[in-house]
């Protein structure tokens, strides 16, 4: 296929470039523990010093590849699919979730809220980043709320984030990983004094698995 052709299919939405895609455990927010099929596509311009997954920044690393071919896959394991990134919102998300309902699945997304929000889900975790605030109407849509902390000012930008949501959203502060042993016991005394809030971990990554 002709390279413009290619990246007419991505700007539609009906290519993706799909980093990664795997079968595993969901480890945080309010489904962890659930099975779920990981769709990773690549793209993000957000920034985040301390992101996991830093290969999956340049889109142009990973190959376009067709929404029908992603839902096919994803099909086969699990009735959870989790879309997740990057910024899946780089990309308009409709298609692909207009397939994956099509199969009878259940549409997830993890998102930092920096683009339009695009697609039909029935769950939306909202990772907002200061480096580029969510906006919009995803603070209204979003099922969760989910605050990284890397260090004690992440708590005051979560108490900003949070009253931008719908009063159904759930609310977490999750330590990020490298600091862990730092921000856990921060994030543990803030949430019994704010009850509000939960703790959400990143249990996959204490399982060793994906």
């Amino acid at each position: 296929m002709v390279k413009d052709d290619v990246l007419a299919l991505v700007d539609k939405g009906l290519m993706l470039p799909l980093m990664e895609e795997f079968y595993t455990i969901q480890g945080e927010g309010f489904h962890k523990g659930t099975a779920a099929y990981f769709i990773r596509v690549g793209g993000c311009d957000v920034g985040c010093h301390w992101c996991d997954v830093k290969e999956s920044w340049n889109a142009e690393l990973h190959p376009p590849t067709s929404i029908g071919h992603i839902v096919e896959n994803a099909a086969k394991y699990s009735d959870t699919i989790v879309v997740t990134g990057g910024e899946p919102l780089t990309w308009d998300m409709g298609p692909l979730t207009a397939s994956l309902k099509a199969k009878g699945l259940q549409t997830h997304i993890e998102t930092s809220g920096a683009y339009e929000l695009t697609g039909n889900w029935d769950w939306i975790c909202l990772s907002p980043k200061k480096n580029k605030l969510p906006f919009g109407k995803i603070y209204d849509e979003a099922h969760e709320l989910k605050v990284i902390v890397y260090n004690k000012h992440d708590l005051i930008f979560a108490e900003e984030q949070a009253p931008k949501t719908n009063e159904n959203c759930i609310l977490y502060l999750q330590p990020e990983w490298s600091v862990r042993e730092k921000v856990t016991p921060l994030i543990v005394d803030y949430v019994m004094q704010n009850p509000k809030w939960k703790v959400s971990l990143q249990t996959h990554k204490y399982l060793n698995i994906p």
